[in-house]
């Protein structure tokens, strides 16, 4: 995947409107400035598309799957006209379900309780806590963090040839979980070839594409792979959804996620005074409840407007922002940025990295306080990966998002900016200098800690 360069700027296409790209916040040093959202992998801002479709839609709200009345029709229709919207983006195979959760931890944790009796799963290190917890009742084996996309391949190849056969001489079921995109490093993990070689050896395989779905099409027939999850607050869509598509026959077999209204097709009461349920074989099974309509309407058209705004161009635009930033990193030797398969690796716009002499969270208050931008520091839910591209003690403590030490102390966390199709060129640009400031010429403030997190000093 080769990377644009600063030279192709003319041919870059503007970034899609979002909300909040004019908001003003206060520098500690005095005036405002507007605020360069830089935590895209967090959380993206609401494209603008997305936001008007919500509200044009907002007044006609009703209940869904529930009504006779005109209301709950149309939202009926625009719930299922949705959920067909995202698997075409997804390009499911067509008999898949495609079922609308909270987001990717709520897809990942929906699967795990459909898993079969007796499921294997395998999953690496460098996964985010999403897809690295989720499988506690199942017999996990955790992979060591791969060094190269080659590597990966093959650490998934020995485990899954190194599985114990069952008494009758098979295997039983597997299951693969992988990262489309880490939400560290933002390298690319080669899901192809890992869903071709959980197949060889008769495993299926869910990808968590989080990080990858607003950067990069994703083709569920095209990578091969048996399920995808992704939330859709980072997709443009923050309205509280998520998506979790791909083959039926384990969903099915399963009991509903959740029971209650909309996932049974017949409840009825038994002679001795108990209750007999019928459930629906359908998505429905395992969305139970009034289903969150709007986040699914959201999603749908953040995909649509995706769509049409085309990946190839707004990949283009992105791989340029992202040799911005480490063009301009590179030129701040204090700077280290972190990598699993090494600095050529093909990214989306998702980087990570430690400052010399600098404590992360400190930093990154700085960088708000002084500069109007932000970004994350910490270990971004995905412990293990920092704690390993670190260097650090496996067994160190450490919290999610939060610093675990004063300004100047050692300290087990890291600085991350991510960016996408609403980023401008000049919250980058201006991103890039206030590092550079910022190492050279140190904070203009005091700062101190306040409930773990370092804030300016009043």
């Amino acid at each position: 995947m080769s990377v644009s360069t600063a030279a192709s700027a003319p041919t870059i296409c503007a970034p899609l409107p979002v909300l909040g790209r004019d908001v003003t916040v206060p520098l500690v040093t005095g005036g405002e400035v507007t605020y360069a959202a830089l935590d895209y992998a967090a959380s993206a801002p609401a494209l603008q598309r997305v936001w008007d479709d919500v509200a044009a839609y907002a007044p006609y709200y009703g209940s869904v799957h529930r009504g006779a009345g005109y209301l709950s029709q149309l939202s009926t229709d625009l719930f299922e006209n949705a959920r067909r919207t995202v698997a075409e983006f997804l390009d499911c195979r067509a008999d898949d379900q495609l079922i609308f959760t909270r987001s990717t931890t709520d897809s990942l944790n929906l699967l795990a309780a459909a898993l079969p009796a007796g499921c294997q799963v395998f999953v690496f290190e460098t996964e985010h806590h999403a897809s690295l917890l989720p499988w506690q009742n199942a017999e996990v084996t955790y992979l060591d963090a791969p060094r190269t996309p080659r590597q990966a391949v093959e650490t998934l190849e020995r485990a899954l040839a190194a599985r114990t056969a069952s008494a009758d001489g098979g295997h039983a079921p597997a299951l693969v979980c992988v990262t489309g995109a880490s939400n560290v490093t933002g390298e690319l993990w080669p899901v192809r070839e890992l869903a071709a070689a959980a197949h060889a050896h008769g495993a299926r395989i869910v990808l968590d594409a989080a990080q990858l779905a607003p950067h990069h099409p994703v083709s569920v027939q095209d990578l091969d792979v048996d399920w995808i999850a992704f939330s859709g607050h980072k997709l443009y869509a923050p309205f509280g959804s998520g998506v979790l598509a791909g083959r039926a026959d384990w969903l099915i077999a399963a009991d509903p996620y959740l029971a209650g209204g909309g996932a049974s097709r017949k409840v009825s009461r038994r002679a001795d005074g108990g209750v007999d349920v019928e459930w629906h074989e359908s998505a429905a099974r395992h969305e139970a409840g009034s289903p969150n309509v709007i986040g699914a309407y959201s999603i749908a058209s953040a995909c649509k407007a995706l769509t049409e705004a085309g990946f190839d161009t707004l990949v283009a635009r992105e791989r340029y922002l992202i040799e911005k930033v480490r063009e301009g990193l590179a030129g701040v030797p204090e700077v280290r940025i972190l990598s699993l398969f090494g600095d050529d690796a093909p990214r989306v716009g998702v980087l990570s990295f430690v400052v010399d002499g600098w404590n992360s969270s400190h930093f990154a208050a700085a960088l708000s306080a002084e500069y109007g931008i932000g970004v994350r520091d910490g270990l971004f839910c995905a412990h293990p990966l920092v704690r390993t591209l670190l260097g650090s003690d496996p067994g160190t403590q450490g919290e999610c998002g939060a610093p675990e030490a004063a300004p100047g102390e050692k300290s087990l966390n890291a600085i991350r900016v991510s960016f996408g199709a609403g980023t401008p060129d000049e919250h980058v640009d201006r991103f890039v200098t206030a590092v550079r400031e910022l190492v050279t010429d140190g904070a203009q403030w005091n700062y101190r800690t306040v409930d773990g997190r370092c804030v300016p000093a009043v």
